[in-house]
């Protein structure tokens, strides 16, 4: 009797069962949500209340403080996600659970309420802790026969992975920044849900496959000791019982509830004014004297753990502890493309191209959007003539999603083609402002529909460009308003927007912004690039390099686990170093060369490519399996404390930049990776001898 296992692979798919592409849409569809949604996050709570799309107008410590205790939590709840699936629902149903929860989610951010965005993040966070365990589960239950395919499979599903987070970003972030928040918010949901659909549609194709509760782990055990090990090491190795005794348990509450606290206590006390910690010790408040004290037990807690262990197995997981400490510099630093480098780059950058720089965008854009998304239709092609038999409601499903996308895509580009671009000149009143060191320095503040001009006031011309697919005469009267929240770039407001701005600075009680201009010059080939397009690179650098990557671990060049970390530390460290260097000496008002966050990017993810084969794949080969929840509850609590330090320094951007410099912040961000790379290398021979021969 055949067993689901061996009906699935049935019906393949560029080799691989057709479930597996099932899934792999599954995953693009949760990734398009959640990296649609956190391209928008920290742009929309910082954005200025007052201007074309208007935002919260929070501060960047603020949105900071709140966005990192949401990544956080994103790293925790899945350890909960995943016993839960492995005791009551199974993989299937946590998946599908989870979906839903993250719908509903996204939904409610796209109210843009501060209870809806609230219990929209919360959501979200409950909801990934049940998918984000599950889905990957679910792969391995099916290639528990065929392991040695697995590996392809792996590869597959993260190519899914990564054309999620490149089309939401790409799409949710274009329709937030040209229309509204809330379409952005709200197309992350709509896939979501359509994800959500066509997996559930799809379960006759899965069988029993992910569809009960485990009743046991499979996890894989650690390398066997090489031949050159000693008849003593040999001996050591042997795993002995290790029972979680009443103190390790205390502790662990302890530990848990501290970091909880602690999470929610952040944004708490920084927006609500309600502090969990109300009291001081040593001139130290008391969040960071009790997160001090809970990261101590937790030391405790891993040195009474380790030591009960014999020699070989202790030594291996000393080396693991190293790499998760390391591992908190890396996401410290490369999750500021979340928080500070979304900021810098709505604010700081020159996201306007001219003339054939204009033409060369479009073009690039063009083909980094069309060829990945006929790639992978092609892909949905070769399911639907597999499986439409056994799962059409889950194929049509697809199509109505891939439908979607080529619409939404077919939408931007079309608008960015048919855009026209103009010069505009309006009237702002000269300030003359003295800095500290006694130089002198020009202001020009518009002037707007609500302005009070002063008598002896200086009334100047100005001149700004305006991107729009609209047709203006030379000479038309328009109204125009701030796009970014240093007034230097303007959006055209239609009847719609321009009755939007003038209740929303009326019920706010403020200046509208709203600026009467003039046309003075048609011109073509211009276009202004959206603050997210950037943050799709990530996602196309790793389709791109990925390959290079694996043939260069696969060769016999392939470097050990302390060098992988040492370059992918300093390679990231490289990418900082370039925007510190290229902000250098930038005064208010001058923007900054695309180029360098370009390349930034590009070393941001080449670092990632060379850390990211050491991660996970170490739990499994350096802990035993007794110690493999806990070990890997701790992996997690390293990226989630990376996460949330990226996110809370990359809050301080503003307050850095103002009291020494842009360069300077990003020289933080430089420095300590590099020194982390240097120091992981240095201990390159000690880590050799913990491993004792796991490669």
């Amino acid at each position: 009797m055949n067993t689901d296992v061996e009906n699935l692979f049935k019906d393949k798919v560029m080799g691989h069962p057709a479930g597996l592409f099932v899934l792999f849409f599954t995953e693009m569809w949760e990734r398009f949500s959640f990296y649609g949604m956190r391209v928008l996050l920290v742009n929309f709570l910082t954005m200025a209340a007052i201007g074309y799309n208007p935002g919260w107008e929070w501060t960047a410590a603020n949105a900071g403080a709140l966005f990192g205790t949401y990544a956080g939590l994103l790293y925790l709840t899945p350890i909960l996600g995943g016993i839960i699936a492995d005791k009551l629902t199974g993989y299937r149903w946590a998946v599908v659970i989870g979906a839903l929860i993250m719908t509903l989610g996204h939904a409610s951010m796209a109210l843009e309420t501060e209870a809806s965005l609230y219990v929209g993040l919360a959501l979200l966070v409950i909801g990934t802790g049940f998918f984000k365990p599950n889905i990957t589960s679910i792969i391995s239950e099916m290639y528990k026969k065929n392991p040695e395919k697995k590996d392809g499979a792996y590869t597959i599903f993260y190519m899914g992975v990564n054309a999620g987070a490149f089309f939401g970003m790409m799409l949710c972030g274009y329709l937030a920044e040209r229309v509204g928040w809330s379409w952005g918010f709200g197309l992350a949901g709509i896939f979501m849900l359509l994800g959500t659909l066509q997996f559930w549609l799809s379960k006759n194709l899965f069988g029993k496959i992910g569809a009960k509760p485990t009743k046991q782990h499979e996890v894989e055990l650690p390398q066997n000791i090489n031949e050159k090990s000693t008849e003593q090491d040999l001996e050591d190795s042997e795993e002995k019982q290790n029972p979680f005794t009443l103190l390790d348990k205390v502790l662990i509450v302890i530990t848990s509830l501290i970091g909880l606290g602690y999470l929610i206590n952040d944004p708490l006390s920084k927006i609500g004014n309600i502090n969990l910690f109300p009291y001081e010790a040593f001139g130290i408040s008391g969040q960071i004297v009790t997160v001090l004290i809970g990261l101590l037990l937790f030391l405790v807690l891993v040195i009474r753990r380790i030591s009960r262990y014999s020699k070989v197995v202790r030594d291996r997981m000393i080396a693991f502890v190293i790499f998760a400490f390391f591992t908190v510099f890396f996401w410290l630093s490369f999750e500021q493309g979340a928080s500070s480098l979304i900021l810098f780059a709505r604010d700081n950058v020159d996201r306007v191209l001219s003339g054939n720089s204009a033409v060369i965008y479009n073009i690039v854009n063009i083909l980094l959007t069309v060829v990945p998304l006929a790639i992978i239709t092609y892909v949905l092609i070769l399911l639907w003539k597999k499986t439409f038999k056994k799962i059409p409601g889950s194929n049509i499903v697809l199509v109505i999603c891939f439908l979607g996308m080529w619409g939404l895509v077919g939408w931007m580009l079309n608008r960015d083609l048919s855009t026209t671009a103009y010069d505009v000149t309006y009237k702002a009143v000269e300030v003359q402002n003295t800095d500290e060191d006694g130089n002198t320095t020009t202001d020009y503040i518009p002037v707007t529909e609500d302005t009070n001009l002063k008598t002896g006031v200086t009334v100047v011309d100005r001149v700004t460009s305006i991107s729009e697919p609209q047709d203006f005469a030379v000479g038309s009267t328009i109204k125009i308003i701030n796009k970014d929240n240093e007034g230097t770039i303007f959006g055209y407001l239609n009847e719609e927007k321009l009755a939007f701005a003038k209740e929303n600075a009326i019920a706010q009680g403020r200046d509208s912004g709203i600026v009467e201009a003039t046309v003075t010059e048609v011109k073509d080939n211009q276009v202004e690039i959206t603050v997210s397009w950037f943050s799709i690179l990530n996602s196309f650098f790793i389709i791109a390099f990925a390959s290079f990557f694996s043939k260069w671990w696969d060769s016999k060049y392939n470097p050990s686990a302390a060098a992988k970390y040492a370059l992918g530390l300093i390679i990231m460290a490289i990418g900082f170093g370039l925007l510190a260097y290229g902000s250098h000496g930038i005064t208010d008002g001058v923007k900054v060369s695309m180029i360098w966050l370009v390349f930034a990017y590009l070393f941001h993810t080449l670092g990632e490519l060379c850390l990211s084969p050491v991660g996970l794949s170490y739990v499994s080969k350096l802990v035993p399996a007794r110690m493999i929840a806990l070990m890997f509850g701790m992996w997690y609590l390293a990226i989630a404390i990376g996460n949330k330090l990226a996110a809370v320094l990359g809050g301080q951007i503003e307050n850095i930049t103002e009291q020494y410099s842009l360069s300077t912040f990003f020289l933080i961000f430089t420095i300590v990776p590099a020194v982390a790379g240097v120091l992981v290398f240095a201990l390159n021979p000690l880590l050799k001898r913990l491993m004792h021969g796991v490669r």
